[in-house]
């Protein structure tokens, strides 16, 4: 069986990118933000240095099947960078061929490189598939150094686009 393989996006890739986003927006019965306003904030994003895109494919003959998106900040409490898993979708074309796993190692590639000690991201509870990707790869609900489960809490200020 042929091996994943995954890159880093580059301005060049904002159109392949927004179409996985999109796909991923579809994935979940979305019809916001649309596909213009979806790619012009990859190519924006695509500008700016604390946002990297990742793309995989199921072998070097195939497309680009699959997404992820690293946002990194600087963090007082490790005194160095976290980076945060945005998005990551597959293809379903794609799904149980590696890419995922292809994404995820690349991402830890890339926050390694940036020197980043913590990556974090959020899901959906009932997300059987991804908390199966995310636990296999080491992630759980307690990240941090304390008893409890680390939670994600969020307001919506406005209406989305």
């Amino acid at each position: 069986m042929p091996s994943p393989r995954a890159w880093r996006a580059d301005p060049d890739d904002a159109e392949t990118v927004a179409r996985l986003i999109a796909g991923f927006r579809d994935y979940y019965g979305r019809d916001k933000p649309n596909d213009n306003t979806i790619l012009a904030g990859v190519e924006k994003l695509l500008e700016q240095t604390d946002t990297e895109f990742l793309l995989a494919a199921p072998d070097d003959d195939s497309p680009p099947l699959g997404v992820a998106q690293l946002r990194f900040r600087f963090c007082l409490w490790t005194a160095s960078a976290d980076c945060w898993l945005e998005d990551l979708f597959v293809d379903e074309r794609a799904r149980r061929r590696g890419v995922a796993d292809a994404l995820m190692a690349l991402a830890f590639e890339r926050a390694a490189e940036r020197g980043a000690r913590r990556m974090e991201l959020d899901t959906w509870e009932t997300n059987e598939p991804a908390l199966a990707l995310y636990r296999r790869h080491g992630f759980s609900e307690r990240s941090k150094d304390n008893d409890g489960r680390d939670l994600l809490l969020g307001v919506q200020l406005g209406e989305l686009a």
